[in-house]
């Protein structure tokens, strides 16, 4: 048989074998690629982050108890221009800078500003130093205070029994509490931070500040953050090696608490009688938090 010879393929005849052979197929259409969509508007709806929470004017007296490295009583002057500021240290000098080499910054800037740096002043005997303090402080005034400020009260390890090492904690709250409120001006506060969780939340700040004749105005998240420059220091001292526990990373509650009288004060006339009424008639604790 002979062979047949190829030839090509006429173009019109290849296009109309090809539709013949697929008749569905369409000459294809893209799509116009849809815009990216910008995730702007979804920033700006974001809710904006809250302010911190600040419990003090720079006009007010404020009166700091316990002090660590006076890194917070230095961030209230520098950052917060508080010039009427009384900071105190349960340690004596030798052993505060022995803790807590660097307070001695902090001290400094303090006294070149004409704030006053006291020593050996327990929290529960307010206006008394401890004898044998080294510190060379003199008694806390019996003046009027704005602001009397308690950062993280804790009595140290002396336990390892969780029931008794809160019992302690609590004892030191009340004293405090007890000492503190004759020093308050009028609708002066308290102002008290603590670690939020266990054990801190049996220590029970309500109950102790009644205990005292005060109650809890309100409370909210503390922000170490609005402190620049501020550390939280443990009641043991630095860590070795000059390691730092970061506390203020941790979650932790301010308490606004003032006396009682001056709550039904504000409130004025028959409103005062009739939450006083109210408060005799009920034992159920109706303060509740304004948090975050």
């Amino acid at each position: 048989m002979g062979k047949v010879k190829k030839g090509k393929l006429n173009p019109h005849a290849k296009n109309a074998f090809q539709k013949h052979r697929n008749p569905a197929s369409k000459p294809s259409l893209k799509k116009p690629a849809k815009p990216a969509k910008s995730t702007k508007n979804k920033q700006q709806s974001a809710p904006p982050a809250p302010l911190p929470t600040i419990p003090f004017s720079p006009e007010d007296r404020i009166l700091l108890i316990g002090e660590g490295d006076f890194s917070f009583a230095h961030s209230l002057l520098i950052h917060h221009a508080c010039h009427c500021i009384c900071a105190t240290t349960y340690e004596n000098q030798a052993n505060l800078l022995s803790k807590h080499p660097q307070a001695a910054a902090h001290i400094s800037a303090l006294c070149a500003s004409d704030q006053k740096v006291l020593y050996g002043v327990d929290a529960t005997k307010l206006g008394n130093r401890i004898a044998g303090a080294s510190g060379g402080g003199k008694p806390i005034r019996r003046q009027p205070w704005d602001r009397i400020i308690f950062n993280f009260p804790h009595v140290g390890g002396l336990t390892k029994d969780v029931n008794r090492q809160v019992r302690a904690n609590q004892s030191l709250l009340v004293g405090f509490f007890t000492a503190a409120l004759p020093l308050l001006a009028p609708r002066g506060t308290i102002i008290v931070t603590i670690f939020e969780g266990e054990p801190y939340d049996l220590w029970n700040v309500r109950d102790l500040g009644r205990h005292a004749g005060l109650t809890v105005q309100r409370s909210f998240r503390f922000q170490a953050g609005a402190y620049p420059g501020y550390k939280h220091a443990r009641t043991l001292g630095n860590l070795e090696g000059g390691r730092g526990w970061r506390g203020e990373d941790r979650s932790a509650r301010t308490y606004i608490i003032e006396a009682k009288e001056s709550q039904e004060e504000g409130l004025g006339g028959q409103a005062a009688q009739k939450k006083k009424r109210s408060r005799e008639d009920s034992t159920d604790d109706d303060d509740d938090d304004n948090a975050d």
